[in-house]
């Protein structure tokens, strides 16, 4: 062996996890640790005095010694390679070319990982991954199509159940009266259900533009859309002022209505007050909504955004539980997330964060 391996324990090569290799400015293997013995297919002693280029021919068979080691360092850390055993079979493989210390005559130490597994392993995620995204958007078109498909005969019973409210009310007994009124709210809830879905798989259908926009403004045009609701409770709406956001502006707008409007829908005793304000890490803005509302307790935090989940009856308070699914699939897409902090009976705030870009 070299000068240069002199004072190095006899055995350190043993006790490296890597298949390793000790290779001269030649290309000629000096050593090679048991781990490279067995992943190469060699009996003991058997590589020293070998070309490197038999383990790799094809991506070194045309470089020198100093060559290699600039092509290993160009790639990085670690180059992927194709192994060639003594039996002549590949495996995929990931070396690490390094200079040896204090050597002049272009030897270096090589690292070896057989990766195969690791690719059989990557190959796998991209496939369940690609079968995700289908279902995923059979789904999407599923819930799309139905619900769109279910408005006209919905509307058709609709109309009559509402013409037998007008024309018979009174004139049947109370029995009938009651139970055209439960035909009339059962429809009435429907359309409102249908409408949600609607809404919640065009929310993650397509990929909206992106653009550049004052996220004030966005507010703005929610709060204008919420005139109605805001003037029946005496809501106290305010606000700091808020960025320059790259995002989709229409569906900003969409996810303020929904949490400004649920502070208000979900309102105590007192009136609404409601705060917007926004604040910036490196990696995205964070915006909030907090209210003084009835507030959600801890264990309901990961439920509320869920679809068609309530945490009240109908009688209590109207909706189907979709709104806050809507933000969540609408932030998803746009790279984004929304979480919650409150406290029942203390109101709540909502937080949704947009990547910086």
């Amino acid at each position: 062996m070299s000068d240069h391996f002199r004072g190095l324990p006899g055995d350190w090569l043993e006790h490296v996890p890597d298949a390793m290799l000790i290779v001269d400015g030649e290309g000629k293997i000096e050593a090679a640790n048991p781990r490279a013995e067995r992943l190469f297919g060699y009996m003991p002693r058997e590589l020293p005095g070998q070309s490197f280029d038999l383990l790799m021919p094809v991506q070194f068979g045309a470089k020198e010694g100093e060559e290699r080691g600039e092509f290993c360092a160009a790639a990085g850390e670690g180059v992927f390679v194709a192994g060639i055993r003594k039996d002549g079979t590949e495996f995929a493989a990931e070396i690490s070319w390094s200079a040896l210390g204090g050597s002049d005559d272009g030897s270096a130490t090589v690292a070896i990982r057989d990766i195969t597994e690791r690719n059989g392993a990557a190959a796998q995620l991209v496939e369940k991954m690609t079968e995700l995204r289908h279902s995923n958007e059979a789904l999407e078109q599923f819930a799309h199509v139905a619900s769109h498909d279910l408005q006209e005969p919905l509307r058709m019973v609709a109309s009559y159940t509402q013409l037998l409210s007008k024309r018979y009310r009174g004139k049947l007994d109370s029995d009938a009266d009651e139970f055209i009124a439960y035909a009339v709210d059962g429809t009435r809830r429907m359309k409102r259900l249908i409408e949600d879905l609607l809404l919640y798989s065009r929310a993650g259908r397509g990929s909206p533009p992106f653009r550049i926009f004052r996220s004030e403004a966005a507010l703005q045009e929610a709060l204008t859309n919420l005139r109605t609701a805001i003037e029946e409770s005496q809501a106290l709406v305010t606000y700091d002022a808020l960025p320059t956001v790259v995002a989709a502006d229409s569906q900003v707008v969409q996810v303020f209505q929904n949490l400004v409007g649920n502070a208000i829908k979900y309102r105590g005793e007192a009136t609404p007050q409601i705060h917007v304000s926004a604040r910036t890490t490196e990696e995205e803005w964070i915006f909030s909504v907090a209210d003084n509302g009835i507030g959600i307790e801890p264990r309901f935090y990961e439920r509320v955004f869920e679809i068609f989940q309530r945490l009240h009856g109908r009688g209590e308070y109207e909706g189907t539980g979709i709104g806050l699914a809507i933000c969540k699939r609408i932030l998803q897409q746009q790279g984004g997330r929304i979480w919650v902090e409150s406290e029942s009976g203390k109101g709540s705030v909502f937080h949704f964060a947009l990547p910086v870009r």
